[in-house]
């Protein structure tokens, strides 16, 4: 059994893009990098975006040049995802405007690693609410290369935001 099948394109509903970034302008507003994961489903080399993620609690700290995760709180994602029968299949997160929408030697160093994982950079702590996914650096992880950065032509290729349909929200850690 593969558990990472190659995924040739990303179906994204619009709202879902628009939520994440509401939620990560509210970290950016203190200049802390903020981040959104995003889950659904896989089938026939598409992967389609149903939900997303906001993290919560003493398991995330958010800073200005990185975002630090506790094994626990990835965990709890994890088991919230399968017992709702999603997968984990991408991330967006900020960067200052200083570190522009490429990935750091952080995200490199302790981002998700595994094939065909999306992490969309979005730029200038997600102070911007008219930003767009061509205005973020997407990135896929592909196997034996690592992550490498979309094209504007791949990104219109691979990424369809999908209009009018919004994602359900999982909130996990925190006081619930």
């Amino acid at each position: 059994m593969n558990y990472f099948p190659k995924i040739n394109r990303w179906r994204l509903p619009e709202a879902l893009f628009k939520q994440s970034l509401a939620e990560m302008a509210i970290d950016g507003q203190r200049e802390h990098e903020g981040t959104c994961f995003w889950l659904g489903q896989r089938a026939n080399g598409e992967a389609q975006v149903s939900h997303w993620v906001i993290l919560r609690g003493s398991g995330v700290r958010k800073g200005p040049l990185n975002i630090q995760i506790s094994a626990e709180l990835m965990r709890e994602m994890h088991e919230r995802a399968e017992a709702s029968g999603l997968t984990l299949l991408g991330q967006i997160h900020s960067h200052s405007s200083r570190c522009g929408v490429d990935m750091s030697a952080s995200d490199h160093a302790y981002g998700v690693s595994v094939p065909f994982f999306m992490s969309v950079i979005c730029p200038d702590f997600a102070q911007d609410s008219n930003t767009t996914i061509f205005d973020c650096g997407v990135h896929v992880f592909l196997p034996q290369m690592g992550y490498v950065r979309l094209s504007r032509k791949q990104v219109q290729q691979k990424l369809i935001l999908v209009p009018g349909m919004a994602g359900g929200t999982i909130i996990v850690g925190g006081n619930l």
